[in-house]
């Protein structure tokens, strides 16, 4: 059973940076894409960023590209999101998921575990 805890979140002023981080532990951890998520109130869940197993490949939401960046570190079977720039739409509930494949998948339903999430707060 695949487990995934995130961290990093926090309360942050606009323009700021932060980095999530994602601690994986049951399966091998280069053979599957891994991906953040984040849900603000009231809306629904959204991809933000994926990376391929091998790491060669990422993708990005449109509202984050040249913001964020998605990396993972295989010695230590974590991924990260850099966030830079921040901005108060930014706020929201942010999950890392681990798919069953090794590239990154184009449906929701690929995702086969998600950790319990942490929160990111963006205000003045």
């Amino acid at each position: 059973q695949e487990k995934l805890v995130e961290s990093g979140g926090g309360l942050v002023q606009p323009g700021g940076s932060l980095r999530l981080s994602c601690a994986a532990s049951g399966r091998t951890f280069r053979l599957y894409a891994m991906g953040w998520f984040r849900q603000a109130p009231g809306k629904e869940r959204e991809f933000v960023a994926g990376i391929s197993g091998s790491g060669a490949s990422t993708a990005y939401a449109d509202s984050v590209k040249g913001r964020f960046t998605i990396s993972r570190d295989s010695a230590k079977n974590t991924a990260y999101l850099q966030m830079n720039s921040l901005k108060p739409e930014d706020t929201a509930e942010y999950y890392c998921a681990q798919a069953g494949t090794a590239t990154i998948p184009t449906t929701g339903l690929a995702w086969n575990y998600w950790g319990q999430g942490t929160q990111v707060t963006v205000s003045s």
